[in-house]
């Protein structure tokens, strides 16, 4: 008797280990078959940008091996979602299609629309939770609503009880008795998600390690070497403490609950050394973040395009071409700004504190529309989530739920002194300010033209001055808040 066959179509779960959807599919003795869709053409999809193209390249090579290894083929596909999953289930005899669930506006509307589809054709369709902690629609308000808050959302969230652990093994053992099917697939150099012509990669593949393994790598790393000292230590861009986890829970090669009970279990020095309760709170505070980010997506889907309080739709922003090229290159003559841009070219990402530090910069004292901000971003981070990217750039505009006062002005060098005291962070990313010393290097303008000298550094030329003086900018941009006030 021929066995039935299980279709698991992965897309923002790209790991084998808590994957309830590829648990569900493997359940019993169907063979199973999984399946990734390039999906740019269904209405609403936002494409990936270059550094996730990039990425998502390296972690499908990794995910196909790892799948292979237990039986599993991973077949390639590229089109509208709606049309080629019911079409490869049917091509496949499936009797059932698992995935895991989306939260995006546009996600959900082809999400449903493939479940109709399949089962139009009498193919089971089931979707499961593999990216949250606490699914958006589980945690309301007492009259019903969605939190707009974070504070209380957290509260509300975790008083439901803790997030569910994984299973215990963190790799499971190949699944026997399902061999791998032979079905055509594209080739995943014909989609084109590495760069060429120029290959600007490079410092990406020196810095990353995409996949299931890399994510398993990194975890462990940041249990050992960073999460002691997180409370204090995670908003120093010069030191080590941040998890650099975003990329691998953005593409899902490690399950959110699989890093929450990690570093719960170091507070009973389970794995390790014991790590003090605040730390482990502070690192679950940042996971919590990430929650509400979702929460938000997902009662306000458009949320990368329009303003969550729409007082800001009158906000005179500055179109300034000139001034937002400086920004994106990193020559806007703030050295913690353009260190933090050059650190997202160079790396496809950048420390969190940098984030709203050049944040601040473009939208407060270039008084540059925040959404500008979000794209770039959008485009060259490793780590760009829908729902974490929009949230955070609202966040530091201003516009968006449980914001930053506008009036809240980042001071980018006294940033810089606090966060980078040294200028270690500075002298990586901006080699030629390397040799100031640390008492100017933050605001080179400053230095006496002997200092300069002697570091080599050539206000103007070799290093520009700052693309508006920080005083005015802070009184422009609030000046203009307080006009929206007014209107």
């Amino acid at each position: 008797m021929t066995a039935a066959t299980h279709l698991v179509w992965l897309r923002n779960d790209l790991r084998i280990a808590d994957n309830p959807a590829l648990a569900a599919a493997a359940d019993g003795e169907a063979r199973v078959v999984a399946c990734f869709v390039l999906d740019e053409h269904s209405p609403g999809l936002r494409p990936l940008g270059g550094a996730s193209r990039w990425w998502l390249h390296h972690s499908l090579t990794r995910l196909a091996e790892a799948l292979d290894r237990r039986g599993i083929a991973l077949v390639l596909r590229r089109g509208a979602a709606t049309d080629v999953v019911p079409a490869l289930a049917r091509a496949l005899g499936a009797t059932r299609v698992d995935w895991s669930r989306r939260y995006g506006g546009a996600e959900i509307a082809v999400d449903k629309a493939v479940k109709a589809r399949l089962r139009q054709d009498g193919i089971e369709a089931a979707s499961h939770n593999g990216a949250l902690l606490y699914e958006p629609w589980t945690v309301k308000t007492k009259t019903g609503e969605f939190f707009k808050v974070f504070t209380p959302f957290a509260r509300s969230a975790r008083a439901g009880g803790e997030p569910a652990a994984p299973p215990p093994a963190l790799v499971p053992r190949p699944i026997a008795g399902r061999p791998t099917v032979a079905i055509e697939t594209d080739s995943l150099d014909d989609w084109r998600l590495l760069p060429r012509a120029p290959d600007w990669a490079g410092g990406l593949r020196a810095t990353w390690q995409p996949g299931e393994d890399g994510a398993i790598a990194r975890l462990a790393a940041f249990l050992d070497a960073g999460l002691r000292g997180y409370a204090d230590g995670r908003d120093r861009p010069d030191q080590g403490f941040t998890s650099r986890l975003s990329p691998h829970l953005a593409f899902g090669e490690i399950s959110p609950r699989t890093v929450w009970h990690a570093a719960a279990a170091r507070l009973d020095g389970l794995g390790g050394e014991p790590v003090p309760a605040r730390d482990v709170e502070k690192f679950h505070s940042e996971l919590m973040w990430r929650e509400f980010s979702h929460h938000l997506l997902y009662h306000r889907p458009d949320l990368a395009t329009v303003n969550f309080q729409p007082r800001f739709d009158h906000f005179p922003w500055n179109g300034d071409p000139a001034a937002l090229a400086r920004w994106q290159a990193g020559q806007t003559g703030y050295p913690i700004v353009d260190a933090g841009m050059r650190q997202l070219w160079q790396t496809g990402y950048m420390h969190n504190r940098v984030r709203m530090i050049v944040g601040s910069l473009l939208v407060k004292h270039l008084l540059i529309d925040w959404r500008a901000g979000e794209r770039w971003f959008w485009d060259t981070l490793v780590d760009a989530d829908a729902a974490n990217n929009a949230a955070g750039w609202q966040w530091i505009a201003g516009s968006g739920a449980d914001a930053a006062p506008y009036f809240r002005v980042f001071n980018p060098i006294l940033q810089g002194e606090k966060f980078d005291p040294d200028g270690a962070y500075v002298a990586r990313y901006v080699p030629e300010l390397a040799r100031l010393p640390a008492s100017v290097i933050q605001k080179p303008w400053t230095a006496s033209p002997q200092t300069l000298h002697a570091a080599g550094v050539r206000l103007g030329e070799s290093y520009p001055r700052p693309v508006v003086d920080h005083d005015k900018g802070r009184a422009r941009a609030l000046a203009a808040f307080a006009a929206l006030q007014d209107a």
